[in-house]
């Protein structure tokens, strides 16, 4: 527990704060990439009390919430039409498709299963052999070496009727889409701690040297972040851009060799869609062509039109860093967690649930 206690001292976080407050002279916007920095920066009241100068954009960092509308209706459409024992995790369910979301589905009777990992989606098929089931296999680099896991043992058992949906996509290439964007106005960058304990942090050193903007890694507890803020804010105010680890004490340079090792060997990288952004190129993990009959894109001929976001939603430009959640005009009201117009407010690690959650809604509201 030592790590999680001392992250959470107050008085180290006041200690931070004061720090921040000494050297920042100026305005500066810092993204945090990760849903997951997002929540805490909002659950902890740390967006409120880091001073003014301050001004903390939330990143795409959110694997549920870039997931194109496409795939959820492929996912959908598989479970309903292909006879499928669809598996995933919970917080997939109820991301809205182009007309409804995987909980309808699940509900209307198609078999749709929750699980924590791929290898039990494995254990279904070995036990269904009459079955296909699919995993949908969603995430950052975070996630990734457990679904490829879940393939190496489904070839090394010779489960055949085991797949994944894939919708992997990959951190750096939405950062530089975002410093690539016009109208992006960001000055520092926290890096997501847990996909560079598993993929490393050299991949972000092209970024610093390109943009000439600091990046910091950082964990995810509120002195975490607030280290990782000062850190930024202490390079920006004296002109300088480098590539810095707040999170030593998991994230070590390499990475995680053999999880590295695992996901080359299963994935290639692909140019990927993300929802409310757009196509962004070599953003993404589709399974190798040695693994290829465990591939649902391949394994399921489905051929789905394109659907767009509800009109309403602003999601693409939240995710961009572009708005808050509550300069949507249908923030808590047509767009609340019980009917998200958006996948930002139904998942876990989304920006929208985040300050619906945690932020004075109704607050919020009346700005």
């Amino acid at each position: 527990m030592k790590y999680v206690n001392e992250y959470r001292d107050e008085g180290l976080a006041q200690d931070y704060l004061e720090k921040i407050k000494s050297v920042v002279t100026q305005p500066w916007n810092i993204m945090e990439v990760c849903g997951g920095q997002t929540h805490s920066l909002v659950k902890n009241g740390l967006i409120d009390l880091l001073p003014e100068q301050v001004n903390m954009i939330h990143g795409p960092g959110c694997p549920v919430c870039v997931t194109p509308i496409h795939l959820i209706d492929k996912a959908i459409n598989l479970a309903e039409n292909e006879g499928v024992i669809l598996c995933s995790y919970g917080d997939m369910l109820r991301v809205p498709g182009s007309k409804r979301n995987l909980l309808d589905a699940k509900a209307n009777g198609a078999d749709i299963r929750i699980l924590y990992s791929p290898l039990e989606a494995v254990s279904i098929a070995q036990s269904n052999p009459e079955k296909e089931v699919v995993f949908f296999a969603v995430g950052f680099e975070t996630t990734a070496p457990a679904n490829a896991m879940s393939v190496i043992q489904a070839k090394e058992i010779g489960v055949d009727n085991y797949s994944v949906l894939t919708s992997h996509v990959l951190v750096p290439p939405a950062m530089e889409a975002i410093m690539n964007d016009d109208k992006s106005n960001i000055h520092g960058f926290l890096a997501a701690g847990h996909v560079c304990t598993i993929m490393g942090i050299s991949e972000y050193e092209p970024l610093v040297k390109k943009y000439k903007i600091p990046i910091v890694v950082t964990g995810f507890e509120p002195v975490d972040l607030l280290q990782g803020i000062f850190m930024t804010i202490v390079q920006l105010e004296r002109g300088m851009y480098e590539l810095q680890n707040q999170y030593s004490r998991v994230v070590k340079k390499g990475g995680n060799p053999k999880a590295i090792t695992m996901v080359e060997k299963v994935f290639d990288i692909t140019n990927r869609v993300w929802r409310g952004i757009g196509s962004i190129p070599d953003s993404g993990f589709e399974v190798s062509a040695e693994y290829e009959r465990f591939n649902a894109n391949k394994k399921f001929d489905i051929q789905l039109d394109e659907a767009e976001e509800h009109k309403s939603c602003i999601a693409g430009q939240v995710l961009k860093g572009i708005k808050k959640p509550h300069e949507c005009p249908e923030f808590g009201k047509k767009c609340n967690p019980e009917f998200p117009l958006g996948a930002p407010m139904v998942s876990s690690e989304g920006a929208c649930a985040a300050y619906y959650h945690f932020n004075h809604v109704e607050e919020s509201l009346t700005q």
